[in-house]
């Protein structure tokens, strides 16, 4: 066969194991979409990931404007109309602080991070009611503090809830259309009233997986503790110290460096105005899967060019069905290294699929090389590709240089053995 007709069977071959490998990918996705179920199913009865929110003040009005109104024969005219509505007022400042404890819930053979939060927010309020007579005239209805918790099926016990040192009544709801909490009445008012408030909530919260509090105050101080040592924070991002033990986590954010209060107020609340913490799996068998599979090609163009090598120097004949059988016994590593990990742990199901690829292919090929020398260290070649991707999959950051690394080294490999091939002879002598 000529080497150009070798060439393109070798890249056809190449071409159709990427048929089983995103077969292989497929089963992947198919089973983190389970895993998320079993997220979905532990959070219906815990509690979904939280968000908690500083307290607001709220003032219901009634105002009674003079608008332009349509009349029975379609004409214009000047009338008076009803108009209800809310006020606002954000804390001056807010103080938070709790402890997340993290335990593990399994649905089958999945393991969900869920916590307690045991916190409490202090905010104090300084409020002037002062409407503008100029625009109407208002009616006030009874004020009340809103207390922002993003599914209350994860309290845990009663809240308590002081104003001013007095201990008040908790009210199911948020009080607001369209919001999840609590919230507590204050005394009605009327007319201009300066209202000088402390108040503090303290509660237990579960959670699934992630915990983030919603600063609205213009000053917010808020700190978080916790046992697990593999946080991930996102949104606005605090100071922290992380170490085996645990982590705390630090953060000090002005009202002028988020907008928080507009999508508070919209409903439409921003990941980046959030203090988020999310309890990682620092060996999520899927994501590693996932990512492992990706180099898959790279791992079958690299033996592929390694029995090209072998063919054309060695003049040893490799028929493309072998080529294919050596491809798919690539690609089952994947599907065991799958399968495996969702029993044992991710390392040693790693090691386990790894020996077994590269023993049946080590000793597939001492047949088809007719050399067991030959057949074992091609699979020595490949355990060594193997330990080189386990090697990207738990230094995540550094995956980027090591993978250009490798590939570097292995270029420089086939470049130094083949630097004195006549290939224009290796290609008329067709490589039998």
């Amino acid at each position: 066969m000529k080497l150009w007709v070798k060439a393109i069977v070798v890249m056809a071959m190449t071409i159709a194991i990427l048929v089983p490998l995103m077969m292989i990918f497929g089963v992947i996705q198919g089973r983190k979409s389970y895993r998320q179920e079993a997220i979905r199913d532990i959070a219906s009865h815990v509690g979904a990931e939280q968000q908690v929110q500083a307290p607001v003040l709220v003032l219901p009005y009634t105002r009674i404007v003079e608008k332009d109104v349509a009349d029975e024969n379609g004409g214009i005219r000047r009338g008076l109309q009803r108009e209800t509505g809310h006020w606002y007022f954000y804390p001056d400042s807010l103080k938070a602080e709790g402890i997340l404890s993290p335990s593990v819930r399994k649905r089958g053979m999945h393991e969900v991070r869920v916590y307690d939060w045991q916190g409490e927010l202090s905010a104090s309020f300084d409020a002037e009611i002062s409407p503008k007579q100029a625009d109407g005239q208002y009616t006030f209805g009874q004020p009340f503090i809103a207390f922002g918790i993003s599914d209350v099926r994860g309290l845990r016990g009663t809240p308590q809830v002081q104003v001013n040192g007095n201990r008040l009544k908790i009210q199911q709801g948020a009080g607001l259309s369209g919001k999840t909490g609590l919230h507590v009445l204050l005394p009605e008012i009327e007319g201009r009233q300066r209202l000088q408030l402390e108040t503090r909530i303290v509660m237990t919260l579960a959670g699934t997986e992630g915990f983030g509090i919603l600063p609205l105050a213009d000053s917010n101080d808020i700190r978080l503790k916790s046992n697990w040592p593999h946080p991930s924070f996102s949104g606005i991002l605090p100071q922290h110290d992380v170490t085996q033990q645990g982590f705390e986590a630090h953060w000090q954010i002005d009202a002028l460096a988020t907008d928080a209060r507009k999508h508070w107020q919209s409903g439409s609340y921003m990941d980046q105005d959030v203090a988020r913490v999310a309890l990682l799996d620092p060996v999520n068998p899927y994501l590693l899967a996932e990512r492992a599979t990706k180099y898959g090609v790279l791992f079958v163009v690299l033996t592929f060019a390694g029995f090209f090598m072998f063919e054309l120097i060695r003049q040893i004949r490799v028929h493309p069905i072998q080529y294919g059988l050596v491809g798919l016994a690539i690609a089952i590593f994947f599907l065991l290294l799958l399968s495996l990990s969702e029993h044992i742990a991710f390392g040693l199901a790693y090691l386990l699929a790894a020996l077994a690829c590269t023993g049946l292919i080590g000793f597939y090929l001492s047949a088809v090389l007719k050399s067991v020398t030959g057949g074992m260290g091609f699979a020595a070649m490949l355990a060594t590709l193997y330990g080189a991707l386990y090697g990207l999959l738990i230094l995540e950051d550094n995956a980027l240089v090591m993978g250009s690394g490798l590939l570097f080294l292995i270029l420089a490999a086939i470049m130094t053995v083949t630097r004195k091939v006549d290939w224009y002879a290796l290609g008329q002598g067709g490589g039998r």
